[in-house]
């Protein structure tokens, strides 16, 4: 007999639960010609302007390598631009192109619509409650 419970250790759920949730937002993402990943790169230059590869890597806890690849991803699709700094000719600022720009509140509303799906067992306060939990283990 084992002496390990998985039902007792948090990060099973945590990890089971993200799964879920990652698998059928990927799917369809999927269906949109989009990653999980390019989906999160788009949504986070969305929100902070002025943003550089090295400050996007940072903040999606991704190296720079990985982060390049994703980028020229979205610029091949034109869903980006990089443009050289006027601070510093070695740093690319990065933005949402026109296409990006359109394509963003499409994206925006499949990522609402799985996580309203997943969680609707939930209701608003257990939702928020669980947000405001997560937030604080992540630190």
């Amino acid at each position: 007999m084992s002496t390990t419970n998985l039902d007792g250790h948090l990060g099973y759920w945590l990890r089971l639960v993200s799964n879920q949730l990652a698998t059928a937002f990927a799917r369809a993402l999927q269906e949109r010609g989009l990653s999980v990943a390019e989906w999160v790169a788009l949504a986070r230059i969305d929100a902070s302007a002025g943003l550089n590869c090295v400050q996007l890597a940072g903040a999606l806890g991704v190296t720079r390598g990985a982060i390049s690849k994703v980028l020229d991803k979205l610029q091949d699709k034109e869903w980006i631009t990089r443009t050289v700094s006027d601070l510093d000719s070695r740093v690319q600022v990065l933005a949402l192109s026109r296409r990006g720009r359109r394509r963003l509140p499409e994206l925006t509303r499949v990522a609402q619509a799985n996580e309203a799906q997943f969680f609707a067992r939930l209701d608003a306060g257990e939702q928020a409650l669980l947000r405001g939990l997560l937030r604080k283990v992540a630190g």
